[in-house]
């Protein structure tokens, strides 16, 4: 199976301006790049497809750019949002930047690692109306769908220029590096053919440029991932920890499961076809996610930390909390429903505040059905209080309410 072949069984291609793409990918090496605005610290699972299809190019020869939009992520790309972004300051924009490239070096080692600040903040506002605005015509760049879809709403004047800066970015690579080929989520589709765009205003139409999108990964309720959404599994394990991360494959439906084992590991055909027969079987076993969870919290966090997911998702499982380290339970800890309290509180309260509850009634049902369990035991007493006393490491208390349901609290003094 070559290139194309492999990456159209994996559902990771949108569309591409010009099928001849297929074939240059398949012949020559090509360099190409991937844009990440630091509108955050950290990427999340809806750019990480983005960034592994980068890593496929690279394992057939292809060299990857990843370019860190220091100057567009200062304007806001308005692809994918029904509302003006909040605008960062210099220092900000230029700290996520830099946790960014950390993170991405991670996943692609071998990149060239640039930051369009560098080029972008030595135009004046002049030279930049006439060298590059008057290549852009106001009715095309109004057809687009993320300008077309905010009109109604209103865009500022800041967010209807940015894929005119997208668009240079992409002709200074490809001046500076012969980038031919942008590549995107699918709601970069506006900003890469506008950089096309331009390029042949430029260049001329004989000058050989591509661009290529891949499917957006969306949630659950099909809405896509955003630095500012809920629900978004971010790569940063301050924002959501190792066990989070390894809990969101672990838990995705069967089918969905199949589609990410395609997308974001690299085993073969074969093998998720073994997988898929597998799930078929023994469906309870959760074959499709157990690999992918492993694969991808290894890749992301590493085998320390992966280690750590594997020994709290035992420990859950066989009620054995308090056997696990600080360190992990505090990783537990913000994956699960929580509070903290320096003083001692009520059994039947703690039900009520961490949500296991919804009322006192409820509550004291649940304990009376002996179906509550405080740090393993079971509790039978009603009346029962929580203090630091008896918490795990002097710091922790863990709550069952059934089989599944768990919280946390966290003792202060």
């Amino acid at each position: 199976m070559n290139l194309i072949e492999d990456l159209k069984y994996r559902n990771l291609i949108y569309d591409v301006t010009d099928d001849k793409l297929y074939g240059v990918l398949n012949q020559r090496p090509m360099t190409f790049y991937l844009g990440v605005d630091p509108t955050s610290d950290s990427i999340h699972v809806g750019h990480l497809v983005t960034c592994l299809f980068a890593k496929r190019l690279a394992k057939h020869g292809h060299q990857p750019i990843l370019l860190i939009g220091g100057g567009t992520g200062l304007i806001g790309d308005p692809s994918g949002r029904s509302t003006e972004r909040v605008l960062l300051d210099l220092d900000t924009t230029m700290s996520h930047a830099k946790a960014l490239e950390k993170q991405l070096k991670k996943i692609l080692p071998n990149a060239i690692v640039l930051n369009n600040y560098d080029w972008l903040k030595q135009y004046d506002i002049i030279s930049f109306l006439r060298d590059v605005g008057k290549h852009f015509n106001i009715n095309t760049m109004l057809a687009k769908d993320s300008v077309k879809s905010r009109l109604s709403e209103g865009i500022s004047f800041t967010e209807f220029t940015y894929q005119i800066i997208q668009s240079l970015d992409w002709l200074t690579l490809l001046n500076d590096y012969q980038c031919t080929l942008q590549i995107g989520g699918q709601d970069q589709w506006g900003n890469i053919t506008a950089g096309l765009d331009l390029i042949r205003k430029v260049k001329g139409i004989e000058q050989e440029a591509f661009g290529l999108v891949i499917p957006l990964i969306t949630k659950k309720d099909g809405s896509k991932f955003g630095k500012t959404a809920e629900g978004t599994v971010w790569l940063d394990p301050e924002k959501t920890s190792p066990y989070a991360f390894y809990q969101y494959w672990i838990n995705l439906d069967d089918g969905e499961a199949i589609e990410r084992l395609k997308q974001f590991t690299e085993m073969t055909k074969e093998a998720i076809e073994n997988i898929g027969e597998l799930m078929q079987e023994t469906p309870h076993l959760r074959h499709a996610q157990k690999q992918i969870a492993l694969y991808l919290t290894r890749l992301v966090h590493g085998e320390q930390a992966l280690n750590q997911a594997l020994n709290i998702t035992d420990a859950l499982f066989n009620n054995t909390v308090q056997t696990l380290s600080v360190e992990e339970l505090n990783m537990v800890f913000k994956a699960m429903p929580n509070i903290t309290t320096t003083q001692p509180i009520s059994l039947i309260d703690a039900l009520i505040d961490t949500g296991l509850a919804s009322s006192k009634r409820e509550a004291r049902t649940f304990i009376k059905q002996n179906a509550v369990m405080v740090n393993n035991e079971k509790v039978i007493d009603e009346h029962a209080i929580i203090d630091i006393g008896l918490s795990i490491h002097g710091l922790f208390t863990v709550i069952k309410r059934g089989k599944k349901h768990y919280a946390f609290i966290k003792h202060t003094q």
